[in-house]
């Protein structure tokens, strides 16, 4: 076979805990860079205001913190109308694909139940309807015919049959 030998358990949990131990550091830095690049955004394009001035100043900046509002609304309204568009479209695509694709039926499975039985499923207990069929339908009796030994003896009726024959050969 080969040469490799078998990691013990306590070899592979150790590894494994040093394997977590990087991740996690890892994780530490990504989130302190994150942090990093959320105050350097916010400092660069949203500055503390400056609140020592007079009452005008004051509400001056107000208008102007209200008009920033109005343009992000504006722009986050905007965006959502074109997810919301872009989703319509997407389920659009996606019923033409089911539409071509075609809507694969069942196989059907075979039901032993008497029409009775179905129609009392589908209209209910309530209702008793009969579908039985075979009352209706008209009684015929069959005519028996009885012969007679001498009708059966086939020496008898050669003669009816060979002008039978005869009458198929000229024609």
């Amino acid at each position: 076979m080969s040469d490799v030998k078998k990691m013990t358990s306590s070899r592979r949990h150790h590894l494994k805990s040093l394997i977590l131990q990087i991740a996690a550091g890892w994780i530490e830095e990504e989130n302190k860079e994150l942090v990093a690049a959320k105050e350097a955004y916010m400092s660069e394009n949203a500055p503390n205001p400056d609140l020592g001035g007079d009452m005008t100043a004051l509400q001056e900046l107000c208008k102007k913190l209200h008009q920033a509002l109005d343009k992000i609304d504006d722009s986050r309204y905007d965006a959502e109308a074109k997810v919301k568009k872009s989703n319509l479209e997407i389920e659009d695509l996606k019923m033409k694909v089911v539409d071509l694709a075609g809507v694969k039926k069942p196989a059907l499975k075979k039901v032993r139940m008497s029409a009775d039985a179905m129609l009392q499923a589908l209209l209910g207990g309530k209702h008793k309807v009969t579908m039985d069929l075979r009352s209706n339908l008209k009684q015929v009796k069959k005519e028996v015919k009885e012969e007679t030994p001498e009708a059966l003896d086939w020496r008898k009726n050669i003669d009816d049959k060979a002008d039978r024959k005869k009458m198929f050969e000229t024609s």
